[in-house]
């Protein structure tokens, strides 16, 4: 039978042929013989005392700028960019008592710097450090405008606003305006052209780490003041770090070839590199290597069941795979779903199962209801949004965000990550920080606007294909029906609920109170992730920008000589 280029002929157990959708995804790239062979020079056998020696220099470093402001500041910012400021935690923390305590003039740079470093790991400084820079009826001053490093400086603090600041707003717009005037007037100034234009696209505390750490080390050697036991030790790692990422690969494709997913659900995305790159986004430390293959095997998981809510299970099948999943239990539940959901079911279920046994294993806590919750609000929100493609119905824009921001998977996927990370050694989890987790008393707020992020930060990079494929109407589309908007209107308004958002969640990261430090920096990272990911091809894709990338951040190391 001829089948239509967004639909497939499939059996339903019946006489009658059951139309189904696709959404046409290409085979991956990357197939497993390729993946086995990569390979890199640096291993830690080779290089792990040249590294610590570097790391001792480096501490050295911080030492001996504990009297001076300006190289403690300047410091600090070099190995968080440079992606080693986790060889440096008590160092960093050290040197923001001493900057927090300091309240010594300094130009807009320096004071620009202060404010955002101390910020960034949670110290809630005053916006009052920028009145000196603004005239009596508010506004920053002209002369201003001729000090570009300043101005970026200035720009990039202002990211760490919180609801209220409107200083900071007057910031962003006062620098936004001028910064993208010097573009045609830094001439030889090649390098910091290429900071404004780099900030002006995406600003430095929205960035994914790993790839800012990879932009920086090319950028770290023009500066002056650079320091080459930072820039070699920054090389060396990423190598390094580069080194375990592959090995991990290599075991996940051995498993996603024996999970069978492939070869049974041909109707979902083959993406095991492309999920990776989203959980190096949020922990790509070396140390965190069993957290990232857990939750790459999650994020597969999570993929395939959501590609059979969007494209290929009927709306009867999908109502009765949400109530399996929150019975969460075989036997007759299993017998009661077509094949192809049973293996999705059965991998999901065995998934959360051995992970609650771990963590108990280790911990002595039962983590299981709350990953069961997850995979319940998850599948709960996707048969909501299957409900209405079923309808034709195009919700509201509060409808759509009050279900959108679970669906797009970021709760669950935050939530995981935490759980994972206690099988890394980390002491955080309690029955205290569990209760952060707790569906049925709210999200933390965090969780929440770092979802949120991910969600809009999706939609604008994604509907149009979503939509050419069959899917529900996203948030752009929901703000030009319901406000009869024009498409740029609308993906403006969807701009400023993301800044807004930002603003909250630094609001809570800044009072969070309880919650856990590392559920706190995953909830940060997830949204930065999702504006790296989203701000290119998606996860849809293996080719583009999201193919350089991998190839960049997997298999090109960075020349170093030690």
């Amino acid at each position: 039978m001829a089948c239509s280029n967004n639909s497939i002929v499939a059996c339903n157990g019946s006489n009658d042929p059951l139309q189904r959708r696709s959404a046409n995804y290409h085979a991956s790239i990357w197939n497993p013989e390729l993946i086995e062979s990569f390979t890199t020079p640096y291993t830690y056998e080779l290089y792990a005392n040249r590294l610590d020696e570097l790391k001792q220099k480096a501490k050295d470093l911080f030492a001996s700028a504990k009297e001076s402001t300006s190289e403690l500041l300047k410091l600090t910012d070099s190995v968080q960019k440079l992606g080693v400021a986790y060889y440096f935690e008590e160092e960093i923390k050290e040197a923001m008592n001493i900057l927090k305590g300091d309240a010594t003039i300094k130009d807009l740079n320096a004071t620009s710097l202060h404010f955002r470093l101390l910020r960034e790991y949670g110290h809630p400084v005053s916006t009052d450090v920028f009145d000196k820079f603004r005239k009596r009826d508010g506004r920053f001053h002209d002369n201003l405008r001729e000090d570009i490093e300043g101005l970026l400086s200035l720009f990039e603090a202002s990211f760490l606003g919180i609801e209220g600041e409107d200083i900071l707003e007057e910031a962003n717009i006062f620098c936004t305006e001028h910064l993208k005037e010097s573009l045609g007037t830094l001439g030889s100034k090649i390098i910091l052209a290429e900071q404004v234009k780099q900030s002006l696209d995406i600003p430095s505390y929205w960035r994914m780490p790993r790839i800012e750490a990879q932009n920086f080390i090319k950028l770290y050697p023009t500066d002056d003041e650079s320091s080459p036991i930072l820039l070699t030790l920054a090389k060396l790692d990423y190598n390094l770090v580069q080194s375990i990422h592959q090995q991990e690969l290599k075991e996940l494709a051995r498993w996603w070839s024996n999970l069978g997913f492939k070869e049974k659900l041909s109707f979902a995305r083959d993406r095991l590199m492309e999920n990776y790159l989203l959980v190096m986004g949020l922990c790509f430390e070396a140390q965190f290597s069993k957290c990232r293959i857990g939750l790459t095997k999650f994020v597969c998981i999570l993929t395939a069941i959501d590609d059979m809510y969007d494209v290929y299970g009927s709306i009867d099948e999908l109502e009765l795979f949400t109530e399996a999943v929150k019975r969460w239990e075989i036997g007759a539940v299993l017998e009661e779903l077509p094949e192809y959901m049973q293996i999705c079911y059965l991998a999901m279920f065995n998934f959360g199962n051995e992970l609650a046994y771990d963590v108990m294993k280790i911990h002595g806590l039962n983590t299981l209801s709350y990953i069961k919750k997850e995979w319940e609000n998850l599948c709960t929100s996707y048969v909501v949004e299957a409900r209405w493609f079923s309808k034709g119905y195009t919700p509201t824009a509060k409808e759509y965000i009050e279900n959108a921001w679970v669906s797009v998977g970021s709760p669950a996927a935050i939530v995981h990550a935490y759980i994972l990370l206690q099988l890394q050694g980390s002491n955080d989890l309690t029955e205290n920080s569990l209760s952060c987790l707790k569906v049925e008393h709210g999200y933390d707020e965090m969780i929440y606007w770092s979802s949120l992020i991910s969600r809009l930060s999706n939609d604008l990079g994604n509907s149009a294909v979503e939509l050419k494929r069959g899917d529900v109407a996203k948030s752009i589309q929901c703000y030009m029906i319901e406000e009869g908007i024009s498409e740029e209107e609308a993906r403006d308004r969807i701009k400023s609920l993301i800044i807004y958002s930002w603003k909250k969640l630094n609001g809570k990261n800044l009072y969070k109170s309880d919650f856990p430090e590392s559920m706190a920096k995953m909830c940060l990272d997830m949204s930065r992730t999702a504006h790296c990911i989203f701000h290119g091809d998606g996860i849809g894709t293996s080719t583009g920008v999201t193919r350089d990338r991998l190839v960049s951040l997997i298999l090109e190391p960075i020349p170093v000589e030690l």
